[in-house]
């Protein structure tokens, strides 16, 4: 599958709304959609396009990946179920990344609580798959802004194939951790400031391969043109930029040393422009 796929599924899933609401009950339960042209995608500071036409990493700037999804939730009752779909290229063989999630949405004294489960699924490489359960609290104040806090624990066998597991490594990436603080707030009328910053715990089976627990950040604002749509400008990066660097070029091998061969990072800071359109 390629790219226009997504746009596909995004499309064909927003063409579904009608029919969805045309089933509502008394309690109309709230359905909407979303499609998004973003000039690079970021999964956790890092690039979800790396796969070059030469098989080496792509080191270019701007990666442009088509985005779209749906949710639905249940009335008032709090349960929600949902999917989001974006164009990739990390893992031979897939050019999307599906996710699945449901969950449970409630208010606990000043906090706004958000439960639930989400699986990644990369048709044509499952190597990619992952698994995992979530838990935020959400403060909000008008005046101050909204603070999130954000845990992701991975059950599956492997994390986004660092492990190696379907391969035969041996090794497990179950229980790796995932940590966002992140911050909300409109500066001016429909500009709105928002930051975040997270950090992935690897197991120690990942960290024997040389990848290390890392920090990834993301700044910017967005302005709301109305009518559903807005663009937003942002800073997106991760450190430890190293311990995950690719090769974009091989160079050139002379009695058995190697010259000229250069190296990419998928956590190297990039300026990311994303236009939304919700519905």
């Amino acid at each position: 599958m390629h790219r226009k796929s997504v746009l596909v599924l995004a499309v064909s899933a927003l063409a579904a709304l009608p029919m969805l609401a045309g089933a509502q009950t008394a309690e109309p339960p709230n359905l909407t959609g979303n499609v998004a042209l973003t000039t690079n995608y970021k999964f956790r500071g890092q690039d979800q396009d790396v796969i070059g036409n030469n098989g080496f990493a792509k080191d270019s700037y701007v990666k442009p990946a088509i985005q779209g999804g749906i949710d639905y939730a249940f009335g008032s009752s709090g349960f929600y179920i949902g999917n989001w779909n974006s164009s990739v290229n990390w893992l031979p063989g897939n050019s999307i990344e599906m996710d699945f999630y449901g969950g449970y949405k409630f208010k606990g004294g000043p906090i706004d609580w958000d439960v639930g489960v989400l699986t990644y699924v990369y048709p044509g490489n499952s190597a990619g798959s992952t698994t995992e359960i979530y838990g935020a609290g959400t403060w909000a104040d008008e005046n101050i802004g909204a603070f999130t806090a954000k845990y992701s624990w991975t059950v599956s066998k492997d994390y986004f194939n660092y492990a190696g597991n379907k391969g035969g490594s041996g090794l497990d990436g179950t229980n790796t951790g995932y940590l966002n603080l992140s911050y909300t707030k409109e500066i001016v009328p429909k500009l709105t400031f928002k930051t975040a910053l997270g950090y992935t715990f690897f197991t120690s089976d990942i960290k024997s391969l040389g990848y290390k627990d890392y920090l990834d950040y993301n700044v910017g604002v967005s302005y709301d043109f109305g009518s559903g749509l807005s663009l937003g400008g942002w800073i997106q990066g991760g450190s430890e930029q190293s311990a995950f660097n690719l090769i974009s070029s091989p160079g050139v091998d002379i009695n058995g040393v190697t010259f000229g061969q250069t190296t990419f990072s998928p956590n190297k800071t990039r300026f990311i422009l994303t236009l939304t359109k919700t519905l």
